[in-house]
């Protein structure tokens, strides 16, 4: 009977903490769960704020364990490089952010190594359909849109020399973009807000107009009664 066991976790880099699950899996065993968080928290420091899957090879007669990193997902990295907290619940309709070619590529080069691409610029495209999806733009465009751009050829200079770095002024132009994107979604949420509680009064009205007819009737009723 083999006496090595592999747990697979998804925790918070550099901050996790002890929990009834982990704590039921290692108890039994007799393993110190103390030493296997610091442990993963100093292997998992470089991704703090981020959720990293983690793989952990323990033998169960020896007690020793050994903590294997995987790079996080492909959302947690994006949103950390743009310092977004949340990716969008609708990513058609709500953006969440605007990358720089440049910030993708970052990205990539972090998750190439475990990626099933074969060649880092497909690994780019699999990247941008991940801005997609969380509601990212890419160089002001969505994503699926410079997807072709990389196809044709576009952004060559900028993905065969892996260039991960965004000029100041590039970065600026981004972000007054973005900014102008996010006061006019706000003006749109508003103004959603705005129709549907006009709609909920509407409703409330016509109900109190339905029972007020009810009301008169048991009124009437009462002075039947009297009589």
């Amino acid at each position: 009977m083999s006496t090595k066991m592999n747990i697979k976790l998804l925790v918070d880099g550099g901050d996790m903490k002890p929990g009834p699950s982990i704590a039921q899996q290692l108890g039994p065993m007799g393993i110190n769960l103390g030493k296997v968080i610091s442990e993963i928290n100093k292997e998992t420091m470089e991704f703090k704020g981020m959720k990293v899957p983690v793989e952990l090879e323990i033998d169960k007669k020896t007690k020793e364990f050994k903590v294997k990193t995987f790079s996080p997902p492909t959302s947690e990295l994006l949103k950390k490089e743009l310092g977004i907290e949340k990716g969008s619940h609708d990513h058609k309709n709500f953006i969440v952010g605007n990358a720089s070619i440049e910030d993708v590529i970052k990205v990539t080069k972090i998750k190439y190594p475990n990626m099933l691409e074969k060649t880092f610029k497909n690994a780019v495209k699999s990247v941008l359909g991940t801005c997609a999806s969380i509601g990212i733009l890419v160089e002001n465009k969505n994503p699926n849109e410079l997807i072709k751009d990389v196809v044709l050829g576009k952004f060559d200079r900028e993905i065969e020399n892996q260039i991960c770095e965004t000029s100041p002024e590039k970065r600026k132009a981004l972000e007054k973009y973005y900014n102008e994107i996010k006061r006019l979604q706000e003006i749109k949420m508003k103004s959603a807000e705005k129709t549907q509680e006009e709609k909920e009064e509407k409703v409330k009205t016509q109900e109190q107009k339905k029972e007020e007819p009810t009301k008169e009737k048991k009124e009437e009723k009462k002075q039947e009664k009297k009589k």
